[in-house]
């Protein structure tokens, strides 16, 4: 389904043809249009997938199940960055040739950084903490001269329990090959994680030793013990970040088809909800950068 302006079409008539979906991020280039894909998967009762990849890692599931456990207490601060450096190149793309449908804002969507990457982003923090942002302050722009599309973006984060965060993405750091990181801190502990590291959570509780977590060692909760495909000491990536997804995506479509309930355990991947979510967090911070970065409510 690229570019990306062809999702919510995609989207729509597969659905209404029956069939469930699995669609790449982010779900649509509009609100509106995400908001006619959230009707449309409710209407018809369909499973409908949206492959944020990073929520397949092991490490984030335990850090998901550790916060609704309530290990970490209220949460407070939340930190998120994405850094790349494929965009960093002056001359990408090149402007004497073709304009890929990436640099297009007309087919890209509104803001090419945000959309590819800032979804990530937002939709990690959403999976672990289970808050919505309500407020954000954003600076979205492009680092690299004369270039159409964003490459660059941060905001201020205010949510909806009262914490506070810090939001930071871009694509224009030379040299950084692929650098997602999160951190969340509650009133007894702080998580941190690192895509460079996935196999890694680290657990720093109040008043305790500080912990490592990882995928089959002491500790690991169900629900990421039950992403962890390979044998211990053995590196998690992004592929399988992916395998992960799907294969919930899969359980949940057999089950829908076979009239069964498919295990609780697999009905954590990013959905239509998640998208239409990612989508406001996009118009939002583009408002928000437009006004000088004024506060700005997250629809």
């Amino acid at each position: 389904m690229t570019p990306n302006d062809s999702h919510h079409s995609y989207a729509i008539g597969a659905l209404r043809h029956g069939f469930d979906v699995i669609c790449d991020k982010p779900i649509t280039n509009t609100l509106a249009e995400a908001m006619d894909v959230l009707a449309t998967v409710e209407d018809t009762g369909l499973v409908f997938c949206l492959t944020h990849n990073y929520t397949g890692y092991p490490m984030v599931r335990q850090a998901k199940a550790m916060v609704a456990d309530g290990m970490l207490g209220a949460i407070q601060l939340v930190q998120v960055e994405y850094v790349q450096g494929g965009k960093a190149g002056e001359r990408d793309p090149d402007r004497n040739g073709d304009l890929p449908w990436r640099y297009d804002p007309e087919r890209g969507g509104p803001s090419l950084v945000l959309g590819d990457i800032g979804t990530h982003a937002h939709n990690l923090v959403r999976f672990v903490t289970g808050l919505e942002v309500s407020e954000l302050a954003a600076e979205v722009s492009h680092i690299v001269e004369n270039r159409l599309v964003d490459d660059y973006a941060r905001a201020l984060l205010r949510f909806a329990n009262g914490a506070r965060g810090s939001f930071w993405v871009t694509q224009a750091a030379a040299g950084v090959e692929n650098c997602l990181r999160l951190r969340v801190s509650g009133t007894k502990g702080t998580l941190e994680w690192m895509q460079e590291a996935p196999t890694q959570l680290a657990f720093k509780p109040l008043g305790a030793p500080a912990e490592v977590r990882t995928p089959n060692g002491p500790g690991t909760l169900p629900l990421a013990r039950r992403a962890s495909r390979i044998v211990a000491g053995h590196p998690e990536g992004f592929h399988e970040g992916f395998a992960n997804i799907y294969a919930d995506a899969a359980e949940a479509i057999a089950a829908r088809r076979a009239g069964v309930g498919p295990d609780p355990l697999a009905l954590v991947f990013p959905n239509a909800v998640d998208g239409v979510r990612g989508v406001a967090f996009v118009e939002a911070a583009i408002t928000s950068s437009r006004n000088n970065g004024a506060w700005t409510t997250v629809s």
